[in-house]
């Protein structure tokens, strides 16, 4: 005869917390992508600028419309005083322009220069050797990012990043 004994997880245990999994998840994947991101001459939060930049510009119609600080921003889900001191960055490095809108002088415009532009091809390198150092299946990670996504949607819904 076995007994089986349920064991209660405790709900403040430190590998319990989805927290502690995301942020410790979070740092390593992170540090995959900076060797990676150096040569560029980009950080992590810079990429993801450049990969709204060229996200909008595949999308726009003649591929030259600028994106607004505040479009970035939504994309990114940041502030825009978040966002600011990345984007003096990135026009310092020469990736991109920032212009005040002839029609509401309050909206920033945002564009790739050439270089910008040019650094995508670069960039085409860095997800297949992230996939490659994390030695994780690529359906898994595609998974990952949709359950990722829920995750936030919801935390979205349940009032996350309201002030």
């Amino acid at each position: 005869m076995t007994t089986t004994t349920t064991v209660e997880a405790d709900a403040l245990a430190l590998e319990q917390q989805v927290c502690f999994a995301l942020a410790v998840t979070n740092r390593a994947v992170l540090s995959v992508y900076r060797p990676l991101l150096e040569p560029l001459g980009l950080t992590h939060p810079q990429y993801l600028v450049m990969l709204a930049l060229w996200d909008h510009r595949k999308a726009s119609a003649d591929g030259s419309d600028p994106m607004s600080v505040k479009q970035i921003a939504t994309a990114l889900q940041l502030d825009s005083a978040t966002l600011s001191p990345m984007l003096k960055r990135l026009e310092a490095l020469g990736f991109i322009t920032r212009t005040r809108s002839a029609v509401d002088e309050r909206t920033t415009r945002v564009e790739l220069t050439e270089a910008g532009v040019e650094l995508r091809e670069q960039a085409l390198e860095i997800p297949p050797a992230v996939v490659e150092r994390l030695g994780v299946d690529l359906s898994e990670l595609h998974e990952l990012r949709r359950a990722l996504t829920r995750v936030n949607s919801a935390a979205l819904a349940a009032g996350a990043l309201e002030r």
